[in-house]
Parts: structure tokens; C-alpha cells; sequence
């Protein structure tokens, strides 16, 4: 299996990513100046920074520590009722070890070397490479999930929501984490930086709130059948329109 061949979430430039899954440090998201694809509420968030911007100061910042952590509360909502479980963008795999320690068919993709290799040392089900490559167990997944802001990757929720839905089975659903605000819909290019300001390399994120999820549902021939929250985390269910 090979990786996605652009840009990926915190990857290349001084590897930040790497870095804060090693150390459990933080990060914070830094959109370039310019780049938003889409337009919406969400375009005036305070992402639009230089990536020289003192992360110190950035209260949105990723705690990379939680998603080393064991599933919390909110993250178990997401497969409380799955009988296996793909995680896209798994990271460090909390959730994959929270399906396999529930007896769930579970496993974990990341483009992140090194979060590959921790999942994998940890003796978790993960394999390196990207959604979009072709995965084990195509077509028979119960619940694929994107949490985490993953339903950012690549830059275009319509298609990763399509392609999502292509590796669960004709009744699964696949499960988006929604950012907090509800009208967000916008694709922008972005930077990882860490704590000390090193920046990786620029790639396509987005950020899609729950009332935009249903349009890119819907164009992915997919519809809204469950939306949750727990505590200040919301989620969205999707299942095929017919």
C-alpha cells in the first residue's frame, strides 16, 4: 500500500506531527493566507494566521496527548452499536483499541509513518497509507469513522465522504466528527506548527460543520441519518441515500 502522494496532515517541512506523537505535545492548524475554497462563517476564524504566528497563544491548539490517550466517553458514542470498525486517519489508534478491546473486526489507516509504528507497536491492526488507496476489507465494514477533524482530509469532504461510504457494507454508515461551528463549510490550504513554530509542509485541509455535512452527503449520494453531541463534541451518521 502506498501513501497519498500530496501534502498530508502535518507531514514533510520539519515533520511537527512526528514530532508532537512522540513527545505529546501541541499543535496548532495555521491556514495560508488567501487559500479558502469555499466561503462561509468559517472563513473568519482566527486560522487565517502567518505561519511564523506564536502557537503559544492559539486556544484551538491540537492536544496530540489525547489522541494517545484511551476513548473517552464522546469517541466510544461513535461505536456503541458497530460490529467492526475502520478508522480513517487513526493516528495513534485510541479507537482502534477501544473496538479491539470491545471484540469488534477493527482496524486503523494513517499516512503517518510514525503514528503507524506506535499503533503497530502497541500490537494494534493499522496499516500506512491513505483512504484512498485501497484498503483490506473493502465493502464489509460496519462503521467506517472521521473523527478528530478528519473529515478535513485531502481538502474535499464530498469526496472522502463518497469514498468512505465505498468501504462499508451496503447497510453500514460511516460516522464524521463536525466542527463546532454548525455553518462551517470551507477547503483551505494549511500548516502544522508546533510549539517551537516549526511548520510542515502545506496541505489541502477543510472544516465542515453539521449542517454542511448534509449537502456533501448528499452529493456523495449519502444522507444525514443521526447527528449526536456529548459534551462540546458533535457527530453525524451517514448511510446511503437508497
Amino acid at each position: 500500500m502506498t501513501a497519498d502522494p500530496q501534502p498530508t496532515f502535518g507531514s514533510g517541512g520539519a515533520e511537527p506531527y512526528a514530532r508532537a506523537l512522540r513527545r505529546e505535545g501541541r499543535l496548532q492548524l495555521v491556514r495560508s493566507p488567501g487559500t479558502a475554497r469555499q466561503g462561509s462563517r468559517s472563513a473568519a476564524v482566527a486560522l487565517d494566521a502567518p505561519a511564523d504566528v506564536d502557537v503559544d497563544v492559539d486556544v484551538d491548539a491540537f492536544d496530540v496527548a489525547r489522541w494517545s490517550r484511551g476513548a473517552d466517553v464522546a469517541d466510544l458514542s461513535t461505536i456503541l452499536d458497530a460490529s467492526s470498525v475502520l478508522d480513517i486517519g487513526c493516528g495513534p489508534a485510541r479507537m482502534v483499541r477501544a473496538a479491539v478491546d470491545r471484540g469488534l473486526g477493527a482496524l486503523g489507516v494513517d499516512v503517518s509513518v510514525t503514528a503507524v509504528a506506535m499503533a503497530v507497536d502497541a500490537g494494534l491492526p493499522v496499516v500506512a497509507g491513505s483512504v484512498f488507496d485501497a484498503l483490506p476489507g473493502e465493502g464489509t465494514w460496519d462503521v467506517a469513522l472521521l473523527l478528530d477533524g478528519n473529515i478535513g482530509i485531502g481538502g474535499d469532504p464530498t469526496a472522502l465522504v463518497a469514498r468512505a461510504s465505498s468501504v462499508v457494507a451496503p447497510t453500514g454508515s460511516v460516522v464524521v466528527e463536525t466542527a463546532a461551528d454548525p455553518a462551517a463549510d470551507v477547503a483551505y490550504d494549511a500548516q502544522v506548527v508546533d510549539e517551537q513554530g516549526r511548520a510542515s509542509a502545506t496541505f489541502p485541509w477543510a472544516e465542515v460543520g453539521r449542517e454542511a455535512l448534509g449537502r456533501h452527503a448528499a452529493a456523495a449520494g449519502l444522507r444525514v441519518s443521526q447527528t449526536w453531541s456529548v459534551g462540546r463534541r458533535t457527530f453525524c451518521r451517514l448511510v446511503r441515500a437508497s
